[in-house]
């Protein structure tokens, strides 16, 4: 599970706007504060640092003549050009620091003046981390071991948690976010990879299911703790239960979880008799040493994007990654449209309407992955498929009939009641039931395709999912970036139209290829891996 992703993102709030202010959102480019808490005294505070509230390079827009397109123009270069400059951390006086015994603390309170591009910078970033390093850490679990990754990467984890709380700048925060980001994404890798070690695969779907449900219960949870943390303490208090969240898992770790990885056997070699090395056999030595390590550490890990070039890997990534790239323009639209009028909802009561999606989740990981077991089975028995021992010979095609038809076209119908009902300000019943029904359908795809993957790679289980973990939050991190200036561009209904049509467009040709191709290439790709080892 991979908590608080978008916690920061939920605490970044921006100040309540006056009806003159709301007028001129066209030529203001906006400021925003992580801090949820923009009280009056904040905005006194912030008049007296900017000396009365006046900034020589801001324009007075209501002494300028609308008609007068030319002075007008002038008077927006001039307020892109303000709004771009580089603003200091604003300090904010004992007084005024919120949180049980505040006024105690060393360490100040602080308020980065940032744009809302640079906020969600920190998120995508994040993103990024979480695509990159399930690379290194799927390599190192196959050399090292489960465990050892687990205790490694989560120990990273909460140190970057605790540099994240105790960060000056922006900057600091996005690099120490990445840092964060990068160090729990072993979970996704590797997690797969210990399923696969433990379950069978006739059982396999319904543990995958239930595994996935961690990634997904992310970003319900987050902004509701977040929202919650930050309204009370500040967006600091976000980092630090990362910080404690962290401990726990790792002392859970160090506890409870054993080694899964098979024992492979070392190969029997005989003893070597010993010679001697001059001084440049010996530096030669060390030197093809040195570069097998690096090669080994850093170079070697990244073989695993060449399973991209057989078919069977590539599509099935591709389905699930669309579905989770859309997954995020609906958390980026819900942060958005329910912030701002005519929902008008305050930060906790927008972290709550990630629930729907959330309980889709949790009903169609229960309900999806026994039906994934059980159409694999059928499959199985219909076509009369036994080893010699009389027992099943699964197949992860098979897991794709009937059940991806209806998840691939549910879910882009879902996403379109999301984004309609939005559009219109519709109850807020309306798109929580778009949002359920998607949550539903869009676990289905995602629990088949990873499952899929780490039976198409048996001998390296947790590969196949790094792969995917790689296209798919790539995916994410552009859809992060994107979807708010979109949403502000055509609306949500729009949005979600398109969003909609390319997904069902993809997924249909998706699936109609792997359920007619998948068997002929699922044996080329056995072969050229056969022959690569």
């Amino acid at each position: 599970m991979v908590p608080a992703a978008s916690a920061p993102a939920a605490a970044v709030t921006s100040g309540r706007e006056s009806s003159d202010e709301r007028e001129q959102s066209e030529t203001h480019s906006s400021t925003m504060s992580i801090r949820s808490d923009n009280s009056e005294s904040q905005h006194s505070h912030a008049e007296e640092k900017s000396g009365g509230g006046s900034d020589p390079d801001d324009v007075d827009h209501r002494a300028i003549d609308p008609a007068n397109t030319a002075e007008l123009g002038i008077s927006r270069i001039q307020s892109r050009a303000s709004s771009s400059r580089l603003r200091p951390v604003v300090i904010v006086p004992r007084s005024e620091r919120r949180g049980l015994l505040s006024r105690f603390t060393i360490v100040p309170e602080v308020e980065f003046n940032t744009t809302p591009t640079i906020t969600n910078l920190a998120v995508a970033m994040y993103m990024v981390a979480m695509s990159i390093f399930p690379i290194w850490w799927s390599a190192f679990s196959e050399q090292f071991g489960r465990r050892t990754i687990y205790l490694t990467s989560f120990t990273l984890f909460v140190l970057f948690s605790i540099a994240s709380a105790l960060s000056v700048d922006i900057s600091m925060l996005i690099v120490m976010r990445i840092g964060v980001g990068g160090a729990s994404a072993s979970v996704q890798a590797v997690g797969a990879g210990t399923i696969a070690d433990i379950w069978e695969p006739r059982e396999r779907g319904l543990a995958m299911s239930m595994f996935y449900l961690g990634p997904l219960l992310g970003p319900l949870f987050a902004p509701i703790i977040g929202g919650a943390l930050s309204q009370a303490f500040g967006w600091k208090s976000t980092m630090w239960f990362l910080v404690i969240y962290g401990g726990v898992i790792v002392l859970m770790l160090i506890l409870l979880l054993p080694e899964t990885l098979a024992r492979e056997t070392p190969p029997v070699t005989d003893a070597a008799a010993l010679t001697r090395l001059t001084t440049r056999e010996s530096a030669k030595l060390h030197t093809k040493k040195f570069a097998t390590g690096v090669n080994r550490f850093i170079f070697s890990p990244l073989k695993v994007l060449l399973f991209l070039r057989f078919p069977p890997v590539l599509i099935t990534v591709i389905l699930a990654a669309f579905a989770f790239g859309s997954l995020f323009v609906m958390n980026i639209t819900i942060q958005q449209q329910f912030a701002k009028p005519p929902y008008s909802y305050p930060q906790l009561t927008v972290g709550l309407l990630y629930i729907p999606s959330g309980l889709g989740y949790i009903f169609g990981s229960l309900f999806g992955g026994r039906w994934l077991d059980y159409i694999m089975a059928r499959e199985a028995v219909k076509a009369k498929r036994y080893d010699e021992k009389g027992k099943l010979i699964y197949l992860p095609e098979d897991r794709l009939r009937e059940n991806a038809w209806i998840a691939v076209t549910v879910y882009p119908c879902g996403l379109l009641l999301f984004g309609w009902t939005v559009n219109y300000g519709i109850m807020w019943l309306a798109p929580a039931v778009g949002a359920f029904i998607f949550g539903i359908a869009s676990m289905l795809v995602f629990s088949a395709a990873t499952t899929m993957l780490t039976e198409f790679i048996r001998k390296r289980s947790s590969a196949g999912v790094a792969v995917n973990n790689f296209v798919r939050n790539i995916l994410s991190c552009i859809g992060t970036i994107v979807a708010a200036p979109w949403l502000t561009a055509i609306g949500p209904g729009w949005v979600f139209t398109a969003t909609a049509l390319f997904c069902l467009t993809i997924s249909y040709v998706c699936v109609f290829l792997l359920q007619r191709n998948a068997q002929r290439w699922r044996k080329v790709m056995e072969s050229a891996l056969e022959e690569a080892t």
